[in-house]
């Protein structure tokens, strides 16, 4: 079966000057070039918006390993960093990594917390999508 998703986008300005609106179902988002680009820093950065993509498939993926190799965990939360090099004449994003917290967890199992978590990782269909261009990888696994 194939699912459809639709994002429509409403831009204004001249590149980096410029700004934007995304309409998600009912839900409406500003966006623009980061300032650190030299953007005007207005709403969420593209950049952060494919973090986030990633961050919030992982960390759905993470909660259904955990629960199926029946490792206790009450919640999650999960810190992700992009790195972008090249950047002006030929940005890219070169790495992401996730680095996740399990809260309620059993800190004696840390190895199967780890192995859990790189399961994630190859499980997170939005992270396999990203994984062929560029090094997506699992940073430091927290149990408390």
């Amino acid at each position: 079966m194939d699912l459809v998703f639709n994002v429509k986008a409403e831009w204004a300005g001249v590149g980096k000057e410029g700004e934007g609106q995304l309409q998600i179902g009912d839900h409406r988002l500003s966006y623009s070039a980061p300032s650190n680009m030299g953007g005007k820093g207005v709403g969420i950065s593209p950049e952060n918006l494919l973090l986030a993509a990633v961050t919030a498939c992982y960390s759905g993926t993470l909660m259904r390993v955990l629960g199926q190799s029946n490792l206790p965990g009450e919640s999650i939360t999960i810190h992700t960093d992009g790195i972008v090099e090249g950047f002006p004449e030929k940005a890219k994003f070169a790495c992401i990594t996730v680095n996740p917290v399990i809260q309620g967890g059993d800190s004696s199992r840390q190895d199967d917390y780890e192995q859990a978590a790189q399961v994630a990782r190859d499980r997170c269909f939005i992270g396999r999508t990203v994984r062929d261009y560029l090094h997506y990888t699992v940073g430091r696994v927290t149990v408390d």
